[in-house]
């Protein structure tokens, strides 16, 4: 009934694993200099099979997998706590009319993370990876130890909204509508707060779970919410970005005023690894091949797949994720079609490389940006 799994590449003769071309210099323009043609990793072909052959198992699969199970996210350990036997599997999600595709996406997210992180050089565990990108993950991992779960938060991707329902399964807070300002690092606990044999410990025995979303419509909410409401992030990086990217700036710009090419200039020249978190790609944030999440939540049925996860780890069942704020109007498809159709598709070009881990692992479709169908 299904196609054959994607199977791992190996590399060409002569060229270096991929797992080692991943942790090289970053590309384009913040290595090659200003002037220079982007720089394209050895890797990408692969990943353009990737996205390709996810794409025809969306076509493929649409439609026939409503009564099929997606396969686990990563085999269970055998050695794995006794409550792990206890859960529903990932695969147990109940489906609403119309749900097939998100199932086929699920498929499809574990069918490229098996054959992307079975490659040759790529990390196996927190302790394959240099220093600085194992730094950056544990400080992302939050722990809940008494519902024995690991949550990697990527921001833009509802985290406030889960720190504030970590801190109400910990008791610091009464109950999640609970009016206050979100202190994201009082009250709760991270992976990087324990010693290596606590760290290891929990990655092997508790429930492991990171929520993405469409990568290009996380940067476009990351660009509106900090340079269009956060000073301090119009000071920061605003100011510099004006400086650098728009000709007559002065040297003090206010930094309230980037716009959206502008900020993805700034994009194409930056290190992945040296990001700010806002706009950092997921790979990097949480590291899917070194740590084997049980479970990837979408964005785009956030509140469906969280409380899913939430009886997953028996919550309390008046324990529920806080719906969305009606006053809350999030970056939509429409509104960032419009801001990619308004930008150079050069520099889209430069920008989509960083991001192709974010789009291919996690089944989303590169964008369309055609004439014909930016004109429609």
């Amino acid at each position: 009934m299904f196609p054959r799994p994607l199977t791992p590449l190996a590399a060409p003769n002569g060229a270096e694993p991929l797992g080692r071309a991943l942790r090289r210099a970053p590309l384009g323009r913040a290595r090659a200099g200003l002037g220079a043609p982007p720089l394209l990793l050895p890797s990408m072909l692969m990943f353009a099979v990737i996205v390709a052959s996810s794409g025809l198992l969306l076509m493929i699969e649409r439609g026939i997998l409503a009564e099929v199970k997606p396969l686990p996210l990563h085999p269970p350990n055998r050695e794995a706590a006794a409550w792990r036997r206890a859960l529903p599997r990932p695969g147990g999600l109940p489906l609403e009319p119309g749900d097939s595709d998100w199932q086929v996406r699920q498929d499809v997210r574990n069918r490229t993370l098996r054959a992307v992180c079975g490659q040759p050089g790529m990390p196996r565990d927190p302790w394959d990876l240099p220093v600085g990108q194992r730094r950056t993950l544990l400080r992302h991992i939050l722990v809940s130890d008494r519902y024995r779960f690991l949550y990697c938060y990527v921001p833009k991707v509802a985290c406030s909204n889960w720190k504030r329902v970590l801190k109400v399964l910990a008791g610091v807070l009464d109950n999640v509508d609970v009016r206050l300002k979100m202190d994201h690092r009082s009250d709760l606990v991270f992976l990087a707060d324990l010693r290596p044999e606590e760290i290891r410990h929990r990655l092997q025995h508790y429930f492991k779970f990171l929520f993405v979303r469409e990568p290009l419509e996380r940067l476009l909410s990351a660009y509106r919410n900090k340079f269009g409401e956060i000073r301090e992030y119009q000071q920061r990086y605003g100011a510099e970005i004006v400086r650098r990217y728009r000709a007559g700036a002065g040297p003090s710009p206010a930094g309230d005023d980037v716009t959206f090419p502008e900020f993805l200039r700034y994009l194409a020249d930056e290190d992945p690894e040296r990001m700010n978190e806002h706009w950092m790609p997921v790979y990097h944030l949480c590291q899917p091949c070194a740590v084997h999440y049980d479970f990837v939540g979408s964005y785009e049925r956030l509140e469906a797949d969280a409380n899913q996860v939430l009886e997953w780890v028996r919550a309390p069942p008046h324990v529920r994720f806080p719906a969305r704020q009606a006053w809350y109007r999030p970056a939509s498809p429409e509104s960032l079609h419009y801001h990619l159709c308004s930008a150079p598709r050069a520099l889209l070009q430069d920008v989509l490389p960083k991001y192709i881990l974010d789009f291919s692992l996690f089944a989303y479709p590169l964008p369309n940006v055609t004439r014909e169908a930016c004109h429609q």
